[in-house]
């Protein structure tokens, strides 16, 4: 599997590729520095997030995950720059419960990409899975300016 390395302010983020799709996104793990088309776009378009100059990304996706992950992951998607909805939004129009859209959040194996950091709990922030945890949401939530009170 194709792996390629891009440097970013939230640290080393390494993005797979697998049959011509992007797969996962890790923080902090080796790459091989594969250079496929794909992977440089990846990269290119990952940098342009993280510089502020990209709102949407334009890559194939191909996330593993359930049933149930995979709308959920569609359901983020749908979530523009910027804008954040809860974790009981996304079980009402799925017709599910907060938990496991937390759960399809915390499996979510292209964080930034598929826009998990969006997803609030009623009350506040939530969890967050990635790298750095919370700090990381708060961090692309000011990026973005997705979450005023943070600002």
């Amino acid at each position: 599997m194709p792996v390629a390395g891009v440097e970013t302010w939230l640290g080393h983020l390494s993005v797979h590729e697998t049959d011509g799709a992007i797969t996962q996104i890790h923080w902090n793990a080796p790459a091989s520095q594969d250079k496929t088309p794909l992977l440089e776009e990846a990269c290119r378009q990952v940098s342009a997030y993280f510089d502020g100059r990209l709102q949407a990304f334009d890559l194939p996706l191909a996330p593993k995950g359930s049933e149930l992950h995979q709308a959920v992951f569609r359901a983020m998607l749908a979530i523009p720059y910027g804008k954040t909805r809860t974790y009981g939004d996304l079980a009402t129009e799925l017709g599910t419960y907060g938990q496991p859209i937390g759960q399809a959040c915390a499996a979510n194996p292209i964080p930034i990409v598929i826009p998990c950091h969006r997803i609030l709990s009623a009350s506040g922030l939530g969890g967050y899975s990635g790298e750095g945890g919370v700090e990381t949401k708060i961090a692309l939530l000011k990026l973005e300016g997705g979450f005023p009170f943070l600002l």
